[in-house]
């Protein structure tokens, strides 16, 4: 491992052999050459790590489909063969959840204290994929509920730890763009899941004397499986190890990077020390409270995602028309997503767009409410997709706001996020299939969560206001650079 002086000449040094020649065509001539110099070295950087984090992609898109193949499954008898009744099912999707709520806060406890998140997040991964499977050979209703919470409490480890170790390699400015394209995976899921389901569903039933609906599960959890061994190969630890896949320069400045990010931050608050303070100073901070209630109802205005299959279903349609008919929202919605997400991080601001995400998610609600019409509603589907960006950017908020040390910024990932899931976990009560067709009370509450979600962030960002506008006035009367500023 390079000192910071060595690193900082292994940065002069490596650059200069090959600045002029590879890359002098693309730089401005009148730049100094130091600048060249981190200039070629950081594109290089981000394009190696882009490569790396894309995989985040795959496997997210994995988790999603892991995460919602109940509700396809539930096309093709699942409830039937499982005995289920009443609210059963509604159950069956909240426990995953339940798992969520006891195992992100530790984990990313645990992703602090480990040198290869690479290997943690991604065994992880093919353990719930092999849980995945299990559920396909479930007899019971109680054998898949269980199978079922034993994988949220494993996907627990996975987002606020992605999210975390994205935070650790980015920059403020880069980060919500990044994170976009790694949520992208849900659209993406749930648009070529959609097909994958489909497929399954409409041919393979009694395949070896198996329902399709199983075949659903096993093959969905044996890709699991084998893209979590591949991860342990692909995605970077952390800046502060070992990369051999970076040169001592692009690993230099990654480090170097990542001071930049936090400069002028420990100065607006103290920091804590320790895990138990760490905790405790979240606890005690009500900011945390009001973004993680925010999160939670973000997250339950959105809970449609669970039961899109259900409400592609209300038009009339078979099973597999259905499934298809998910398709091309999710498709928009993964475009959309990326594109709102990079404007937030050019613009460098998070409310106006979240807001923007979650009034389309409103509009998609009073269309579907309005009408049984099936143009109507297929509108309101597309409508309702597009908000899936709202939970991205409010998580890139949150990455932002908290970010004065990594362990604090992993707790505060994973505890905001904890309190946001269980809004999750309560969401599968709000579509009883007592309120079907129409779903209208549905629609109602979800309208009703996510005028709360927007309230309460208007007022995270006036307090935020309120700091970056006491820390201009500081900076004047003392006569200071500008300093750290909270993004809006």
């Amino acid at each position: 491992m390079s000192s910071p002086s060595e690193s900082s000449s292994l940065l002069h040094l490596e650059v200069g052999e090959f600045t002029q020649s590879a890359y002098s065509a693309s730089l401005d001539s009148n730049d100094d050459p130091e600048s060249i110099s981190r200039k070629v070295v950081e594109r290089n950087l981000l394009r190696k790590l882009d490569f790396r984090t894309a995989y985040l992609v795959l496997i997210y898109i994995l988790n999603q489909m892991d995460r919602n193949n109940a509700a396809a499954a539930r096309l093709r008898g699942l409830e039937e063969d499982l005995g289920m009744k009443g609210t059963q099912f509604n159950t069956l999707i909240s426990s995953l959840y339940i798992g969520y709520v006891f195992m992100q806060t530790p984990s990313n406890f645990i992703l602090t204290r480990i040198a290869k998140p690479s290997v943690y997040l991604s065994s992880c991964m093919s353990l719930w994929g092999l849980l995945t499977t299990l559920i396909g050979i479930s007899t019971n209703y109680y054998q898949a509920l269980s199978s079922r919470f034993l994988v949220g409490f494993l996907e627990a480890t996975f987002y606020p730890g992605a999210v975390y170790l994205l935070s650790r390699w980015y920059k403020r400015e880069e980060l919500g763009y990044r994170t976009a394209f790694f949520t992208a995976g849900i659209g993406i899921s749930n648009a070529f899941g959609s097909l994958l389901a489909s497929g399954i569903l409409a041919t393979l039933e009694g395949f070896h004397d198996y329902a399709a609906w199983r075949w659903l599960f096993f093959i969905e959890g044996y890709l699991t499986v084998l893209v979590g061994i591949g991860g342990m190969f692909i995605l970077p630890d952390y800046p502060s190890g070992p990369a051999r896949w970076l040169t001592p320069a692009e690993h230099a400045l990654a480090r170097k990077r990542m001071e930049e990010n936090s400069e002028g931050h420990d100065a607006t608050e103290p920091t804590s020390s320790g895990d138990i303070s760490v905790v405790l100073s979240l606890m005690t901070d009500w900011r945390a409270w009001i973004v993680g209630t925010a999160l939670c109802c973000c997250n339950a205005s959105l809970s449609f995602n669970m039961f899109f299959p259900t409400l592609a279903a209300t038009m009339g349609y078979s099973p597999t028309i259905s499934l298809l008919l998910c398709t091309p929202p999710w498709i928009i919605s993964t475009i959309t997503a990326v594109t709102v997400a990079r404007h937030s991080d050019a613009t460098r601001e998070r409310f106006g767009h979240m807001v923007f995400a979650l009034l389309m998610l409103i509009t998609g609600y009073v269309l579907a409410m309005s009408t049984m019409n099936f143009t109507v509603r297929y509108i309101s589907l597309f409508f309702m997709a597009q908000a899936q960006v709202s939970n991205v950017i409010l998580l890139t908020w949150i990455s932002n706001t908290f970010a004065r040390s990594s362990s604090k910024r992993a707790v505060a990932i994973g505890f905001m996020n904890c309190i946001g899931t269980s809004g999750n976990t309560l969401a599968p009560y709000i579509w009883p299939s007592s309120w079907g067709p129409t779903y209208t009370k549905s629609y109602l509450i979800c309208i009703m969560l996510a005028i709360s979600c927007i309230s309460l962030c208007w007022v995270f960002r006036r307090h935020l206001k309120q700091l970056n506008k006491a820390a201009g006035e500081e900076e004047r009367e003392l006569n200071l650079s500008k300093g750290y500023r909270y993004l809006l």
